[in-house]
């Protein structure tokens, strides 16, 4: 076993243990419209399922689908105590009409502070990628620690979230990443109870740990859409484009795509 692989496994042992000893789940630990005034035990659960069709070149890459959640254990007032986690599977057509490429976990274990409006969180954060039906490749996984930025604000009827992050790489495994940063923004608008429009632009820039060998990765998603608001739930009809940054774990390319898709959420 690689010493590197070795390296990672306390900390990756440790996110997953932190996730599914307690739950499971990943909308991604959003911003708050309200903090509480008293402590709360389990005071949010969101979960997500989505599925894309992809518009690309590419018999690999057809669907982009996602299961997962994210959930605060406590809240303390000054703060939360949030648990992610998510299950990303891309699949093709290269053997048959739905074939399991990848499957991608994603972990996070995170506390936080307010400070006004605004929440600063550190994370432990885990990815793990695996690619499905296929002779088996060397471990690829990193791990993580962050410093992010959540804050919500209200404009004329509209409501934009803001996600901003960095974080320095502490373990990996056939990786060359040295650190990431990502920036994304959200805006909302509700046109009746029942129907509201959506849409996300995200950008993210990774750092390597030799600058020679390839350039800064940059990467990034722009995503519309609309919202149908049920009594327990809602569903997200969306399309957009994407420059995926490592989209195959191997090569080292980035690629663009188109994407139309739905996404399942809790309320």
């Amino acid at each position: 076993m690689p010493d590197c692989f070795r390296s990672l496994g306390r900390p990756a042992a440790l996110a997953a243990c932190l996730c599914f000893l307690i739950a499971v789940p990943a909308a991604a630990q959003p911003p708050l419209a309200e903090t509480p005034v008293t402590p709360q035990f389990m005071s949010r659960y969101d979960f997500h399922l989505s599925a894309a069709g992809l518009v690309v070149d590419d018999d690999r890459f057809t669907w982009d689908t996602h299961l997962g959640g994210d959930f605060d254990l406590v809240d303390y007032v000054r703060g939360r105590m949030t648990f992610v986690a998510d299950y990303q599977a891309l699949l093709g057509s290269e053997f048959r009409p739905f074939d399991p490429y990848e499957g991608n976990y994603t972990l996070e274990a995170a506390s936080s502070l307010r400070v006004g409006r605004a929440e600063f969180v550190g994370v432990l954060h885990h990815v793990s990628r695996h690619v499905g039906d296929r002779p088996k490749r060397p471990a690829i996984a990193w791990n993580e620690l962050d410093l992010r930025l959540l804050h919500q604000f209200a404009v004329s009827g509209v409501t934009i979230d803001v996600r901003a992050e960095a974080g320095k790489v502490i373990a990996r495994a056939a990786v060359d990443y040295s650190w990431t940063s990502n920036l994304d923004l959200t805006i909302r608008r509700a046109m009746n109870p029942a129907v509201g429009a959506f849409g996300r632009a995200s950008g993210q820039l990774i750092g390597l740990i030799d600058p020679s060998d390839r350039k800064r990765q940059r990467g990034g998603r722009l995503e519309g859409g609309l919202r149908l608001s049920g009594q327990g739930g809602a569903l997200e009809l969306f399309l957009g484009v994407e420059r995926v940054i490592d989209a195959d774990p191997f090569d080292g390319l980035t690629r663009q795509w188109a994407f139309a898709g739905f996404r399942l959420v809790t309320k």
